[in-house]
């Protein structure tokens, strides 16, 4: 794709980031380019790639589905995918015109030999007509039941091979989340991949890694000199890990039934956070050393006994609510679920982490759906002053100081500590120093894929999980969900839509160690 000036104008040009180079010549190959994830999030995440001067000169896309559509067709909706986006801003005219005869359409079956027959034969021509140097990226943007069929086919159709006759170039892979069901399904879904992929050609995406504040907080620990000395088990006393969400399931009831919020939420996206906070400085910033840092810290995690699913871990599923005189559905009330389901939809896990920096210092994690607020942040929370100067003042009680990373809708950090009303007398109320992504460095319409996909385009798998940490973090799930599999809940559902943050007990796990929820 060209990227001339013309195609760009000076506004473009100031969002470039300054060490930024443009992705690897390649095709990217999407399966299932006709699905909601592809016109939702991939083609805008392509366009403001474009738009950023950081697609490649020499790029295609080639999508593959099931429906009956030609090239034009597939431009068509990717145009309507773009002018119905609120990621991408008002669609460049020009931009556009360059962008859409790249994109090209193959129809097919996954699990059958012929489709990846004429997926070959469009290939090599693409990479005759746009010079993409025989470099191929497989997206697998398909239900999970899919993955293995596409991956076995391209193995057998030898489109996995690197180097080599003919000219071939390199050939990586992004699956998506959920990879697996569970340990056993996780690990049999990795051998057949490494069966025709080896590690290195493997992506496996999870888009929390792309947000700015995720990818800030390497930056965050490791570039301030003052955070190294007191991030640890001295001064920290814990740290606060929430996800929550306000809507219920949006048409996925058939999906989210047979998964539940531990394995669609926690397994993978809260595990990715939990380790970013308590990894070790790695070496370099080489994906290996990152990534090598990461798996250590699920392996210090204590996996917790049957008693300890018993008393750290909690469930909830919610039940029929009210927001501004609206009425809410409960979860057993909505399409394609059981009346009966077990299934959870909300959690709370209290992890300990036996190393040396962290021991003593206990990890809260909590998501749920149907909860008062849309939000995602890391809460660290510090130790009380030794020594209390304040006992014959008018101040109680001294708020601990907290330090909070925001993570979505909003980004930035807050740090709250407490200062002095002015008066004559000592009173004192908690203040905050926020720093805000979008005051400082404006905002710029993203879907949180960009930044992964150029990653891939470049072979750089940091943001990516590893075969290793997808499996250290499936075995600390494992437990929590075996034993909630054979103890049925018996009291769900246990909070109302949108009117509480959970269930009771979630605050009494807190409550019992003497700390409490952020508010």
């Amino acid at each position: 794709m060209q990227t001339d000036d013309a195609m760009h104008d000076e506004r473009s040009r100031d969002r470039i980031p300054l060490s930024a180079a443009p992705g690897d010549a390649c095709i990217l190959v999407i399966f299932g380019a006709s699905g909601d994830l592809t016109q939702r999030l991939l083609i805008p995440s392509l366009y403001n790639l474009a738009r950023n001067r950081l697609l490649p000169d020499a790029f295609a896309v080639v999508g593959v589905a099931r429906r009956d559509m030609s090239n034009e067709d597939f431009r068509t909706a990717a145009r309507q995918a773009l002018q119905t986006s609120t990621r991408v801003g008002d669609v460049d005219p020009a931009l556009w015109e360059r962008l859409e005869p790249r994109l090209y359409y193959v129809r097919g079956a996954y699990d059958e030999p012929e489709t990846y027959g004429r997926l070959n034969e469009m290939l090599a021509q693409c990479d005759t007509q746009h010079h993409t140097q025989g470099n191929h990226l497989y997206y697998l943007a398909t239900p999970p039941a899919v993955f293995p069929h596409v991956v076995e086919q391209l193995g057998h159709a030898g489109m996995a091979q690197e180097g080599g006759k003919g000219g071939r170039g390199w050939r990586r892979v992004i699956i998506e989340k959920p990879f697996g069901h569970d340990l056993d399904s996780a690990r049999a879904l990795n051998r057949t991949i490494q069966t025709h992929f080896d590690e290195h050609q493997i992506y496996r995406i999870d888009h929390y890694l792309g947000k700015e504040t995720v990818q800030n907080m390497l930056v965050f620990r490791f570039a301030n000199g003052m955070l190294e000395p007191i991030w640890n088990q001295h001064y920290i006393d814990h740290v606060q890990i929430t996800v929550s969400e306000t809507v219920g399931l949006e048409g996925r009831g058939g999906y989210y039934d047979q998964a539940g919020l531990v394995r669609d939420m926690m397994q993978n996206h809260m595990m990715q956070l939990l380790a970013l906070v308590a990894m070790e400085p790695p070496y370099s910033f080489d994906s290996q050393a990152v990534r090598d840092e990461k798996v250590k810290v699920l392996h210090a995690i204590q996996t917790l006994t049957h008693e300890g699913v018993l008393t750290d871990a909690v469930r909830g599923q919610y039940g029929a609510g009210e927001i501004d005189g609206q009425a809410l559905v409960g979860y057993r009330d909505e399409p394609d679920i059981p009346p009966a389901s077990s299934t959870e939809t909300f959690a709370a896990v209290k992890f300990d982490i036996d190393n040396w920096r962290w021991s003593g210092v206990p990890f809260y994690l909590r998501s749920g759906k149907a909860l008062p607020k849309r939000l995602t942040e890391i809460v660290i929370q510090f130790r009380e002053v030794p020594h209390k100067l304040f006992h014959k003042t008018a101040v109680r009680r001294l708020q601990p100081n907290r330090l909070i990373l925001h993570i979505q809708p909003r980004e930035g950090i807050s740090w709250e500590f407490e200062a002095k009303i002015p008066g004559p007398s000592v009173r004192m109320k908690t203040v905050s120093m926020d720093f805000d992504y979008d005051d400082f460095f404006g905002k710029d319409p993203s879907t949180g894929y960009e930044t992964l996909l150029h990653d891939a385009m470049l072979g750089d798998s940091t943001l990516f999980q590893r075969n290793d940490f997808v499996d250290a973090s499936w075995q600390l799930v494992s437990p929590i969900l075996d034993i909630w599999q054979n103890v049925p809940a018996r009291q769900f559902p246990n909070y109302p839509a949108r009117r509480t943050w959970g269930p009771a007990e979630a605050d009494a796990l807190l409550e019992h160690d003497g700390r409490q929820w952020r508010s």
